[in-house]
């Protein structure tokens, strides 16, 4: 007698990513529950299971949902608004003077909604966040169907949001306990940057993440310039500071993290630190190559983020994985360098790893939730196919996606979102541009 399941998928190739290098030709994944019950050739899943509901991808690679581990969502409604320049010029003159006038719940809800159906369009099933007003931003995930780590951000100066360190730690934990039992939300100190945050917080942030037992989410060497204000002011690299500090443990995710030396790869390492690589952003600020090749070499934990769409511009890991994978290559000298298969998995099981979701996602394995991405290789510029894994890397695209589940539940069907009302987005988005259209100045 077949066993009762609620969804099974029927694919062409599934690229499970544990174990490593595995492809699966003509394999279907039941699901029951939101749960992922087997993977096994569909011959055989259709003998033994009898499904509410049967999908047949025919010439599609089902794979893991992506893990953005890195971004900034409600930063979506700036997207172009300044362009090709440096970081903290960027930061100083653009960026923060427009937050300081528009940041508020609800452009942060719209701004992450918006960046929600952009990022579940391109296969990412969970991002991980760093903004204020997080609660906002995590009733925005939710409604779109979307899984997301929630940055409980602090700096020293006063925003919009909050006025000191300690407000700033007092409205994350607050939303911490508003939002703690939603199942597809978790949370993370997020300690903005070196150059924004004292040891005082940090120290405080440290014994946090400790006691609540988060992963702390920060930039870290993202500059050569931070590098060397960090030693002019307090007479350490930031990773040195940092481990004084004790915020070098599995915890840490360094966002970045382009400028190290040998021995800074090894101290991250030898410490189960995790890394947060954005190469296009590190490419558009030019804030210099990450040493990827590097890192793996030496056992680093390694995920994948995009950045904010406004140092960025799209949210779009099958843009990173393919940069990223070329870049490493050209930063080692070695065509082995971050292969197919490698970069695939930094984008989904580094990043769950880094994120301590590793035995709930980022790999397709029974037991964990059904986050999955259905990826169509029928186009004629993917054609022939000797390699699905090469095919997702170096020659496909977001535009590729057509279905995407969370926790079972369909949030993309046919390239369509389920959850996300289109139209009425737009037009939310619309009104912001034009407020924001309006402080743009000749000076600004």
């Amino acid at each position: 007698m077949s066993e009762e399941v609620d969804l099974l998928i029927e694919a062409r190739w599934v690229v499970p990513v544990e174990p490593a290098g595995t492809v699966l030709a003509d394999h279907a994944l039941a699901v029951r529950g939101g749960r992922i019950v087997a993977l096994a050739p569909v011959a055989e899943s259709r003998r033994a299971y009898s499904a509410k509901e049967t999908i047949a991808l025919r010439n599609h690679v089902l794979i893991p949902g992506l893990v953005n581990l890195h971004t900034h969502a409600a930063m979506a409604l700036m997207r172009g608004l300044a362009d090709d320049m440096p970081l903290m010029t960027w930061l100083h003159d653009h960026i923060w003077p427009a937050e300081a006038k528009h940041v508020s719940p609800e452009f942060v809800y719209d701004g992450t909604l918006l960046a929600a159906a952009e990022m579940l369009r391109g296969g990412i099933t969970c991002a991980n966040d760093m903004y204020f007003y997080p609660e906002a931003a995590g009733r925005a995930f939710l409604d779109a169907g979307m899984r997301a780590a929630l940055g409980l951000i602090a700096v020293e100066f006063p925003t919009r949001y909050a006025g000191d360190p300690e407000a700033y730690l007092a409205k994350g934990l607050a939303t911490r306990d508003a939002l703690r039992h939603e199942t597809r939300l978790s949370f993370c100190m997020a300690p903005h940057a070196p150059y924004t945050v004292s040891d005082r917080t940090f120290t405080r942030l440290a014994t946090l993440a400790e006691e609540l037992d988060l992963p702390i989410h920060l930039h870290l060497h993202e500059t050569a310039d931070e590098v060397a204000r960090s030693f002019d002011e307090h007479g350490a690299r930031p990773i040195d500071r940092l481990r004084a500090l004790g915020l070098l443990s599995p915890r840490l995710i360094a966002v970045h993290a382009v400028h190290l030396t040998d021995d800074e790869i090894g101290k991250l390492a030898d410490h189960g630190c995790s890394v947060a690589h954005c190469p296009s952003s590190n490419l558009k600020l030019a804030s210099g190559f990450a040493r990827v090749a590097a890192m793996l070499d030496r056992g680093l934990n390694v995920g994948l983020g995009t950045d904010g769409a406004a140092s960025n511009n799209r949210l779009d890991l099958f843009t990173e994985a393919r940069t990223a994978a070329l870049l490493a290559k050209a930063v080692a000298g070695r065509a082995d360098a971050l292969p197919a298969a490698e970069a695939l998995r930094v984008a989904t099981l580094g990043g769950a790893r880094a994120l301590g979701l590793d035995a709930t996602i980022g790999s397709l394995v029974p037991g964990k939730a059904a986050d999955l991405c259905a990826v169509s290789l029928g186009r004629l510029e993917l054609s022939p196919c000797f390699d699905p894994v090469s095919h997702l890397v170096y020659a496909g695209s977001r535009d590729d996606v057509t279905h995407v589940w969370v926790d079972g539940e369909l949030v993309v069907s046919e390239r369509q979102l389920v959850k996300v009302d289109g139209s009425t987005l737009e037009n939310r988005i619309f009104l912001w541009h034009n407020a924001l259209i309006e402080q743009r100045s000749p000076d600004f």
